[in-house]
C-alpha cells in the first residue's frame, strides 16, 4: 500500500485485519441478524459454534457405538443369547469382528448372524486355536 502521509500509514492495520474478519464473517454467513454482520458479536458466536461442532463430533461417535450395541443386542435376543456371552464366544473362536460389522450383519444378513450365534455357542477344543505363539 502506498500512503501519501505518515498519519495514514500509522492508522492502517494492513490486509491481515481484512482477511481475519473475512474468515469470521464467512463462518457466520448462515447466522441471522447482527450475529452475521457485527464483528464483535459474530466472533463470539462463531467461537461458540466451533466449540459445539467439536463436541458434536465426539457425541456422534458415542451415539453410533450405542446404536451398534443395541442392534447386536437385539440380534442376540432373537437367538436366545446375551450380548456378553455372544462376544465372548466369538472371541474364543477367534472371530474378531467389531460392533459396526456385527450390527450390519444383524440387520442385513440375518442368516450370517445366526451362523455366528451358533458358532459363538460352541467352545473350541484346545487344539483349534489359530492364534498361538510360533514355535521358537
Amino acid at each position: 500500500m502506498v500512503f501519501t502521509s505518515v498519519v495514514n500509514f500509522v492508522r492502517s492495520r494492513g490486509p491481515d485485519e481484512f482477511w481475519r474478519k473475512r474468515r469470521i464473517f464467512k463462518l457466520a454467513s448462515h447466522f441471522i441478524g447482527r450475529r452475521r454482520n457485527c464483528y464483535s458479536i459474530a466472533i463470539r458466536n462463531v467461537n461458540r459454534a466451533l466449540a459445539y461442532a467439536t463436541k458434536g463430533r465426539e457425541l456422534k461417535k458415542q451415539d453410533m457405538r450405542e446404536l451398534w450395541t443395541q442392534r447386536v443386542n437385539a440380534g442376540c435376543e432373537q437367538h436366545g443369547m446375551q450380548f456378553a456371552d455372544f462376544q465372548y464366544g466369538l472371541y474364543q473362536n477367534d472371530i474378531l469382528l467389531n460392533r459396526k460389522v456385527l450390527a450390519d450383519l444383524a440387520i442385513w444378513e440375518p442368516r450370517t448372524f445366526e451362523a455366528l450365534a451358533k458358532i459363538s455357542q460352541q467352545l473350541p477344543e484346545k487344539g483349534e486355536y489359530s492364534r498361538t505363539l510360533p514355535a521358537t
